[in-house]
C-alpha cells in the first residue's frame, strides 16, 4: 500500500506543479454524513488524498468524512485538511522519491 500512496502523492504534486492556481482553487462538493446532506470546500489535492485514505481504510469518502465529522472541533473543511495532513505525516516515508523534505530539516 505504501507504494500506491507514494505514486498517488506524486501524481497530485505533478498536477499542482503544472497549474498551481487551479490546484489551489477549492472545490465544493455535497456529501452525506450520518444520513444528512452537507457540503464542504476542499482543494483538489485534499479531495484526492481523502479518496486515497478512504480506499486504504476500506471506506467510502462519505464514511471517512463521517468519522472526521464526529470528532471535529473546527469546521468540517478545516477538520478534513488537518486529518489528511496528520495521517500523511504519520506514514513512514518510502526508500525513494519523497526524501527531499526530510533532507532540508
Amino acid at each position: 500500500m505504501g507504494a500506491a500512496g507514494e505514486h498517488a502523492g506524486t501524481e497530485v504534486a505533478d498536477r499542482m506543479a503544472q497549474d498551481p492556481a487551479e490546484a489551489a482553487r477549492p472545490r465544493k462538493r455535497s456529501v452525506t454524513l450520518a444520513g444528512h446532506r452537507t457540503s464542504l470546500s476542499l482543494e483538489q489535492a485534499f479531495w484526492e488524498a481523502l479518496a486515497e485514505l478512504a480506499r486504504r481504510d476500506g471506506l467510502s469518502v462519505n464514511a471517512l468524512l463521517t468519522r472526521i465529522d464526529e470528532g471535529r472541533k473546527a469546521n468540517l473543511s478545516s477538520a478534513a485538511r488537518v486529518y489528511v495532513l496528520t495521517r500523511l505525516r504519520a506514514e513512514p516515508t518510502g526508500s525513494g522519491g519523497s526524501s527531499d523534505s526530510r533532507e532540508s530539516d
